[in-house]
C-alpha cells in the first residue's frame, strides 16, 4: 500500500514576490524585476525594428538593456532573451504596454509612466500655447540641463546640414503647434509625415532623458522619398535640403497646386514678375549696340523663399596677401524685389521683381556656392542683417504694403561655416521666446550665443516672423460714464 499523500498548506507571500508563471497574458501590479529597468540605456529614437529578425511587426524594447526584439510569445527573440540574458521586463512600442518575460503577463506600474511618456510625448491644448511663454529648464539623467527645442541632433555622419534645417522649422509656431497634435494628420499615411511628427514632439519633450535627439527615422523616411538624394554620409546643400523638404511635407499632407496645407499657409507669399523683352537698335563695328523696350508682361507665381545672391568676392588680394571678405547690408540684397532693379535673363530678356503679398513667415536664402568652369566655388561675402524690425515695405506692392504688416524678427539663422560645399559643418541659431535667449546649435553642441555674432556670420538661409501689431483694448467709456452718473 502506498501512503497517502499529504496535503499542501497554503504558504502566504509577500506581494511583491508573487507567482506568475501560471498566469499566461494576465495583468499585474507588482513586479519583481521593475528595479532591473535601467532608463540609461534606453533611446527610441532609434529605428523601431527587431535587432536579430529585422523586422517591424510586433517589436518590444528591452528595459534593461534598451535593445529591440520581435514578439513576446514561446520561442520569440523577446521570449529567448528574457532566458539567456536574464531580462524580463519589455515594452511594446506600439501599444506602450509594458511585459514582463518569459512569465507573460502585463505589468501596471505609475512608475513606468515616464517610460511611456518618453516613447511617445503628448502635447495638451494648453502645454502648447504657453511653448513660448514659459520659462522651463530640465535635468536630464546624465546630469547636464536642457531647454526644450533647444536640444542638440545626433550626426549621423555628415548630415549637420539636415540638422540644421530642421532644428529652425521645429521654431516655426504655426509647424509646430501643427505636429505636436497627431490628430492633425492622423489621416495621413506618409512616412514622412508621420516620422516628422514625432520628431519634433520628441524635441520639445519637457521629460527627456537626455539632452539631445536622434533622427533615425526621419532620416529613413528622407533617404527613400528622396531616392537616395539625401541620406547619410552624403554631404548635400542647405538650400537643396529646405527646398525639397518643405514641398514634400506639402505634398505628403495631400497639398497641391490648388490645394494648401500647413505649408502653404505659413510660408507661401506672391511674387509679382514683369518680365521686359529687348531689341537692339543698333550694332556697327564703331558704336555701341542700344537696347530698348518692346514689350513686357506682368505675371504673379507662389513662393515659400526668396532668393538672392551676394556680389562675387574680389579675384585678387590685398597689399598684405590677404583675401578680403566683403560685407553688405541686408537692404542691399533686397534691392533685387523693389520692382525697379533689373535681373538679366538671357540676351533680349530682362525680369524685375515686386512682392505682392507677405507671408506671415518668410524664409530668405543666400546662393554660397556656385559652378565655375573648374570647381565650385564659395562666396563668403558677408551679409548683415537686422536681427528685429526687417523693414520690408519699399520691396512690396504700394497697394500691398499700407493694409498689411512689414516688420519681421529673426526666427532662425542657418549658416555654413566650412570653407567649401564638402565640409558638413552646418550651424542654426534660434531664439527661445521664453526668455529671449539665442542658442547656437551644431549638431549635438548647444550654447547660448549673442545677436551680435549672428549678423556677421555666413547665413545661408534665415527664418523672419512678420511683426503683427499689438492689438489695444478700447476703454469701454459708456460703462465709466454711467459710473460717474450714478
Amino acid at each position: 500500500m502506498t501512503e497517502p499523500e499529504p496535503k499542501r498548506v497554503k504558504v502566504e507571500e509577500d506581494d511583491d514576490f508573487e507567482d506568475h508563471s501560471n498566469k499566461n497574458g494576465s495583468r499585474a501590479t507588482t513586479c519583481p524585476y521593475l528595479d532591473t529597468v535601467d532608463r540609461s540605456m534606453l533611446d527610441f529614437d532609434f529605428e523601431k525594428v527587431c535587432s536579430v529578425s529585422l523586422s517591424n511587426l510586433n517589436v518590444y524594447a528591452c528595459l534593461v538593456c534598451g535593445k529591440y526584439f520581435q514578439g513576446r510569445g514561446v520561442a520569440t527573440h523577446a521570449y529567448n532573451h528574457s532566458i539567456h540574458v536574464d531580462h524580463h521586463v519589455f515594452i511594446n512600442l506600439q501599444s506602450k504596454k509594458v511585459y514582463c518575460l518569459p512569465d507573460n503577463y502585463e505589468v501596471i506600474d505609475a512608475n513606468l509612466d515616464d517610460i511611456k511618456y518618453l516613447l511617445d510625448p503628448t502635447f495638451s491644448k494648453s502645454d502648447i500655447e504657453t511653448l513660448d511663454t514659459r520659462v522651463t529648464t530640465f535635468r536630464g539623467l546624465d546630469g547636464h540641463d536642457y531647454v526644450p527645442g533647444a536640444i542638440g541632433i545626433n550626426n549621423l555622419k555628415q548630415t549637420s546640414y539636415i540638422s540644421a534645417t530642421l532644428n529652425a522649422l521645429v521654431h516655426v509656431p504655426p509647424l509646430r503647434n501643427f505636429f505636436l497634435t497627431p490628430a492633425n494628420y492622423a489621416k495621413v499615411r506618409s512616412p514622412l509625415v508621420k516620422c516628422f511628427g514625432e520628431f519634433v514632439r520628441k524635441i520639445w519633450n519637457p521629460a527627456n532623458f537626455k539632452g539631445h535627439v536622434s533622427p533615425h527615422e526621419l532620416m529613413q523616411a528622407v533617404t527613400l522619398l528622396s531616392n537616395r538624394r539625401f541620406q547619410i554620409g552624403t554631404v548635400g546643400d542647405v538650400l537643396d535640403f529646405t527646398s525639397w523638404f518643405l514641398n514634400a511635407l506639402h505634398t505628403e499632407l495631400g497639398g497641391t497646386k490648388k490645394k494648401s496645407t500647413i505649408i502653404t499657409e505659413t510660408f507661401q507669399g506672391t511674387l509679382q514678375i514683369t518680365t521686359e523683352k529687348l531689341e537692339k537698335i543698333s550694332e556697327d563695328q564703331h558704336s555701341t549696340a542700344q537696347i530698348k523696350v518692346i514689350g513686357a508682361t506682368v505675371t504673379k507665381i507662389p513662393f515659400l523663399f526668396l532668393t538672392m545672391d551676394p556680389p562675387s568676392m574680389p579675384i585678387f588680394k590685398d597689399v598684405q596677401e590677404r583675401n578680403i571678405i566683403p560685407q553688405i547690408p541686408m537692404y542691399t540684397a533686397l534691392a533685387k524685389f523693389d520692382g525697379k532693379t533689373v535681373t538679366p535673363d538671357g540676351e533680349l530678356q530682362q525680369k524685375k521683381f515686386v512682392i505682392a503679398k507677405l507671408p506671415r513667415y518668410i524664409i530668405v536664402v543666400f546662393r554660397r556656392f556656385k559652378n565655375n568652369n573648374f570647381f565650385v566655388e564659395k562666396n563668403r561675402t558677408i551679409v548683415t542683417f537686422p536681427v528685429k524690425n526687417l523693414e520690408l515695405r519699399d520691396y512690396v506692392l504700394p497697394s500691398t504694403s499700407a493694409d498689411v504688416a512689414t516688420k519681421y524678427d529673426l526666427l532662425a539663422n542657418i549658416c555654413h561655416e566650412g570653407d567649401n560645399h564638402k565640409d558638413d559643418s552646418c550651424a542654426v541659431n534660434v531664439i527661445n521666446k521664453a526668455t529671449g535667449v539665442w542658442y547656437r546649435i551644431r549638431d549635438m553642441e548647444v550654447e547660448e550665443t549673442a545677436p551680435q555674432l549672428m549678423s556677421v556670420s555666413e547665413a545661408s538661409v534665415q527664418i523672419y516672423e512678420q511683426k503683427l501689431p499689438v492689438k489695444t483694448e478700447v476703454p469701454d467709456t459708456k460703462h465709466e460714464d454711467d459710473t460717474m452718473q450714478q
